[in-house]
């Protein structure tokens, strides 16, 4: 039986159709209208009671949060090709930027859009300039944030950097505009995108 992920292309479950054709597994996608807010329906709150998108099924397996699905999907079905062994050095890294994005980069841009006032000893993402530097450094050692092989890591930190990058939230830098890029080649991340312009173009018809 094919994975089912419950999916809205305006939603963090755009990315995670890139996910699962890094991974190549059997697939489907479950359309839920945000307009009619399905997603706050009883029967979706069973699955995930934040009421929100992404949702991914798998069996007996009920996945939310993208870097979990992220973490989930590339540890069943592609350890060692998108992530290191529990055993390898590198793995510490991987997790790392892999959960950087939802709890350092996207906190950070919305208190910096929303002109918060915060002391920055005490919350978890510090100062937006820390994280610009960051984030720079995660690219410092390779073209991708292992270095020279790519991960999954990229598809959750790498489509964040992206996402930005089109909204205007993030200057593009040539670091980050040039990763950007990079992952832009990728077979499956064209396909993930080929995808969702399709959806959303379906939508707007």
């Amino acid at each position: 039986m094919p994975a089912s992920l419950y999916y809205h292309p305006s939603s963090r479950a755009a990315n995670v159709v890139w996910m699962l054709e890094e991974v190549g597994i059997a697939y489907e996608r479950r359309f839920v209208d945000l307009r009619a807010n399905e997603q706050k329906r009883p029967e979706f709150l069973t699955k995930n009671p934040m009421g929100k998108l992404p949702v991914l099924e798998d069996g007996e397996a009920l996945v939310t949060e993208s870097a979990a699905i992220a973490v989930y999907l590339a540890d069943r079905y592609a350890s060692e090709r998108l992530a290191p062994t529990l055993d390898d050095p590198k793995r510490g890294s991987y997790l790392r930027w892999c959960f950087f994005s939802p709890s350092v980069i996207e906190p950070a841009l919305i208190a910096k859009g929303g002109g918060w006032s915060y002391g920055p000893s005490s919350a978890g993402w510090g100062t937006f300039e820390a994280m610009i530097e960051t984030m720079q450094s995660a690219l410092s050692q390779g073209p991708y944030v292992l270095g020279e092989q790519f991960s999954m890591a990229d598809v959750v930190f790498g489509g964040t950097i992206r996402y930005v990058l089109m909204s205007g939230m993030l200057d593009p830098l040539p670091v980050f505009s040039d990763y950007a890029a990079r992952l832009a080649e990728r077979p499956a991340f064209q396909r993930a995108d080929a995808i969702n312009a399709a959806e959303r173009a379906r939508l707007k018809g």
